[in-house]
């Protein structure tokens, strides 16, 4: 582990003065490696999936997992994506002349060495060392031990994307060994590694904040409510509202409560249950809603902040727009949260009163995402007020530093 993060080092200094075109030539052999070596990938994906199997991880750990050919075109997509998107490093921003006659502005720089913890995603692996090149980083990528097969082949394609554009293989390293004592030397490895980012279950989250020596970008939960508003299309209210939850069930923005104006819930309640239902969808409602909806479980207080990850809904009918940002500031994560309203008074409300990392009006909560944002993908989201809030892309992994210009001048 110190030999990879001393070879992190000397691959960061040479990563924060590389060209643009050179960083782009990198990403488009990376992607054009991944597409020679899909076969190749699956394979190995299969063999990490039969093993999950056989530990008996659960269904949304297994989707997770899965590197199927739509997933791979993403990674590709991702890539290309990125290669097309501003180079952040040396920008200059905010210039202004002071009293004095110097010029004070702030250029975006690497943060140096990023580390990255992660379950499951072998997506991330692409994902990660795409954004960490681009913005000028160093990575050190270290997988969950049940993709283990998936990473290697995918950081093969990387190290040649890398070599081809002659930029140092160590820019992005991927930890082989599957010992959990790695992770633990990784979060101390203060001098070498700048910030950590982990990607995972609530565990491996909570370790990571309790543990690191160095700055953290996080999110702990992904508690995401949708608020179906008196003033709400009831043909957008069906179609957002189900689309949140049943889209994917085992990503941190999906849908986990859905919130129900009294003043519409007879009316959509009943055709949206429907839909849920038929779906396979287990809803848990509260006292209201369970009056409207017969046959359904009641929701106990601690369904509603719960992070289900399966297709589990807890649904609760409120009062009034008040009342739903007051639930969603009590229980939410500050992940994400959409409300369904055509009153422009009250989507503006919400979206000034939502304190969460991304608030929407009339769109599913699944598109909080890098890649939809058009971030080309994204290295996790923060719901932290620091740094960076929301999906991490590529600004998320630059610093800024205060320039000055003068023409001697010195300080009286």
């Amino acid at each position: 582990m110190t030999a990879l993060g001393e070879n992190a080092q000397r691959a960061a200094k040479l990563m924060a003065k590389a060209e643009t075109a050179q960083k782009n030539a990198a990403l488009v052999a990376i992607a054009d490696a991944l597409e020679q070596s899909r076969d190749q990938l699956k394979q190995k994906n299969a063999v990490d999936l039969k093993a999950g199997e056989e530990k008996g991880l659960d269904a949304a750990l297994l989707d997770r997992l899965a590197l199927t050919d739509a997933r791979i075109d993403t990674m590709i997509e991702g890539l290309k994506q990125i290669a097309t998107l501003s180079d952040p490093i040396g920008e200059i921003s905010d210039m202004s002349y002071r009293p004095s006659g110097i010029q004070i502005g702030r250029m975006r720089v690497p943060l140096g060495v990023v580390g990255i913890i992660y379950e499951s995603r072998p997506n991330v692996t692409a994902d990660a060392a795409a954004l960490c090149l681009k913005s000028g980083n160093a990575t050190i990528l270290r997988g969950g031990s049940e993709a283990i097969h998936s990473n290697q082949a995918i950081a093969a394609c990387i190290r040649q994307g890398l070599e081809n554009a002659s930029l140092p293989a160590d820019a992005v390293q991927v930890i082989e060994t599957t010992d959990r004592a790695a992770v633990g030397a990784l979060l101390q490895m203060k001098d070498s590694v700048d910030v950590i980012i982990p990607r995972g279950g609530k565990g491996l989250i909570e370790r990571v904040s309790n543990e690191a020596k160095m700055p953290v970008i996080k999110h702990l939960d992904g508690i995401c409510h949708v608020y179906i508003d008196e003033f709400a299309d009831k043909q957008k209210a069906l179609d957002v509202a189900f689309n949140s939850k049943t889209q994917r069930y085992g990503t941190c923005n999906t849908m986990e409560t859905l919130l129900v104006s009294d003043k519409v819930a007879a009316d959509i309640l009943p055709d949206l249950a429907k839909m849920y239902v038929d779906e396979g969808v287990e809803l848990r409602g509260c006292e209201k809603t369970g009056e409207l909806l017969k046959n359904i479980k009641q929701a106990e207080a601690a369904d509603w902040d719960t992070e289900y990850l399966a297709p589990i809904l807890s649904i609760k009918i409120v009062d009034d727009l008040d009342q739903a940002i007051e639930h969603i500031n009590q229980h939410s994560s500050q992940h994400t949260d959409s409300i369904i309203t055509e009153n422009y008074t009250h989507s503006r409300r919400f979206l000034r009163e939502v304190d969460s990392s991304s608030v929407m009006v009339n769109a599913s909560t699944r598109f909080a995402d890098g890649f939809e944002y058009g971030l080309g993908a994204e290295i996790g989201i923060s719901t932290d007020k620091f740094h960076a809030r929301g999906p991490v892309g590529l600004e998320g992994l630059t610093s800024l530093k205060y320039i000055v210009l003068g023409d001697g001048h010195t300080r009286a």
